[in-house]
This record gives structure tokens, sequence and C-alpha cells, in this order.
């Protein structure tokens, strides 16, 4: 956004997404025309915006003049436990304040770089002006490939087994972590996704999160740091794990261990443990 002149201006996230009123104050204090955001299974903390909220934020974006950019990049990443998953919010928006846009990149293959955008009214009308609805810039063989593997029956399969697996990871993550670093703060438990939001002990623990990160890598285990999340400065030190490209459980707790021991090496940092 800052490389296209533009200026991020952070909305708070909680358990139920992102908050409304601090999102109408922030259209009223910027003049801000454009809320990006993910309602689905947010990256990273892996919150899904609460049915209250939702008809909140479409009104609230309608009234400030504003569009919404739903990003809605991890539904077909739902685990196994999730239940019915809500609509997109560009379900329940007759005005054309939504675009929606998804993609089979992270359920399919990277390579696999087709998307979908929807949208109604002038904005439909602008993204056909410039073609991008009309061409997406892909090539039309990856296109047909793409429509080949969703219309096999072999597609409804994967994403079943896609389900079951990230569950499976999530269920092994948490429990390494709630054994090996219980006092770390995981403040959410994701039904979807691929990825865990720790939050560290704060600075007046001294904590450094670059060097939890590199320790990390010295072990053998990469890990995100939470800083760039964030356009603002952030509350606290955070750390995003990933399981979504390990092989497997038994990787998951053997990393969790080496994180253990990376956390044991971080300067300053403080061990907790369990009695």
């Amino acid at each position: 956004a800052r490389a296209a002149g533009l200026r991020p201006v952070p909305v708070p996230v909680d358990c139920e997404g992102v908050r409304p009123d601090l999102l109408a104050a922030a259209f009223r204090a910027t003049g801000a025309r454009v809320f990006v955001c993910q309602p689905l299974f947010q990256n990273p903390t892996g919150t899904v915006l609460s049915p209250a909220r939702r008809p909140e934020v479409v009104r609230i974006a309608r009234e400030a003049g504003a569009f919404v950019i739903e990003d809605d990049f991890a539904r077909l990443l739902a685990h196994d436990d999730a239940g019915p998953l809500p609509a997109p919010l560009a379900a329940d928006d007759p005005d054309g304040v939504v675009v929606h846009s998804r993609s089979l990149t992270k359920a399919a293959s990277p390579s696999l770089r087709v998307g979908a955008l929807a949208a109604r009214g002038p904005a439909l009308e602008r993204l056909r002006s410039i073609q991008v609805v009309d061409s997406f810039f892909v090539p039309r063989p990856l296109q047909e490939a793409a429509l080949e593997l969703v219309g096999s029956p072999a597609w409804a399969r994967h994403l079943r087994a896609v389900s079951a697996e990230l569950g499976a990871r999530r269920t092994a993550m948490t429990a390494a972590l709630r054994t090996a670093l219980p006092g770390l703060g995981l403040p959410h438990v994701p039904s979807g996704g691929g990825y865990l939001w720790l939050t560290l002990p704060g600075s007046e623990a001294g904590t450094d999160e670059s060097a939890m990160v590199q320790e990390a890598l010295r072990a053998g285990v990469a890990v995100a740091p939470g800083r760039p999340y964030f356009s603002a400065e952030p509350p606290a030190p955070h750390i995003r794990l990933s399981f979504a490209s390990v092989a497997g459980p038994p990787e998951i707790t053997e990393g969790v261990r080496r994180l253990r021991t990376a956390w044991e090496d971080t300067p300053a940092a403080l061990i907790p443990t369990r009695a």
C-alpha cells in the first residue's frame, strides 16, 4: 500500500473480528475510502467476524462512502470441526459496497495462480473498464486447468482431506505448545487456516521478538515475527507459527520442542513452566 502512495490505517480486532466502533472512528478521522478485511480466519489471528458485526461493517463503510475489499482467502481452508461457515459479506450486500476476492492458490497449489472477484454496481463497472474481470491476466491453459480441477469429483475429496489434515496439525501444535510453552499467550485457537498467533511476554519482561525469531531459526524452526503484521506500534511482541507446510504432527511436536530451546536461549526470556 505504501509503495502505491497509500497510507495504511490500522483498525484493531478482537476475538469477534474487527471492532465496528473503531472502524467508524477510523473512517471519520482519515476520510479513507477503502477498508481491506479478512472476515473469515483472519491472518494472523485466525478470528472470524461475528454475526452481529457483519452488517455493522458493511453499514459503516456504506455511510462513509467507502468500499470493503473482502479477502476470502481461507474459505477453502476450514478445519473439519469448523461447522457451517458464514456466507461472504458480499452475499448480504445489494448495494455494491463489498468487492469479494478469493483464490485457488492456497487450497490447490502455489503455482495455480487463479482467483476470482465478485462485485456489483459501480465497482463492477470500474473493474470491467480496466479489463480485470474479463481477462484476469491469467493464461487460458491455466484457467482451463483450474476449471478441470474444480469440476472433478476428486476436488471435493481433496478439500475434505485438506480440512482433516489442517485440523489435525492445529490440534497437534496447540497440544505441544501447552505442554512445552504453556506461558506463551494463545488468545484464540482457530478453526480454519494454517497458523497460530502467539503473544510473548511484553517488553517489561525484556522479551526481544526479533531475538526470539533468530534463535528459532538457529534451532531449525522458521517463525514469523509479529511486527510486520502491525501498521502502528504493536501492543506486545508476537510470533506467528505456521503448520500448513510441515509434514505432519510428529514434525510439529519436534518443532515446538526446538522452539522451547530457542525460547530458553532468547536473551532475557522468562521461561514459563508447569509445576
